[in-house]
């Protein structure tokens, strides 16, 4: 029954609702940029580059065969290095956001710690 209670203290304490809301927040933030990436981002880069489409740019090992005793397809083994170029494109802008909004609370906290010390005194 004690567990009960305290998982019961730790759900409803402020924390535990402001790390939920920061998640679903965070997962909705991310669906953004990974279509600013998608969407807007790589098309103006493939662009540049020449019309390259980055999603299919990949580096083939060994190609598709078909197996004799099966008939089946053995797929292909590749690099698909031009989703990597996206993912990696993706974290910077995630990354740069964050960085952004870190440098913001922390300018803020400064502003917000002089204006009491100045009152204070």
């Amino acid at each position: 029954m004690k567990l009960l209670t305290e998982f019961k203290e730790f759900a409803v304490k402020g924390n535990a609702i402001d790390m939920a809301v920061g998640i679903i927040v965070g997962a909705a933030f991310g669906k953004i940029v990974t279509s600013l990436v998608n969407d807007m981002t790589m098309p103006v880069l493939g662009w540049i580059m020449g019309g390259k489409d980055f999603t299919s740019l990949r580096l083939v090992l060994k190609a598709a065969t078909i197996d004799p005793n099966t008939q089946k397809e053995i797929p292909a083994v590749v690099i698909r290095y031009g989703v990597f170029v996206n993912t990696l494109v993706d974290f910077i802008i995630v990354a740069l956001c964050l960085f952004f909004v870190v440098k913001v609370i922390n300018v803020a906290r400064r502003m917000g710690g002089s204006i009491i010390k100045s009152q204070a005194g």
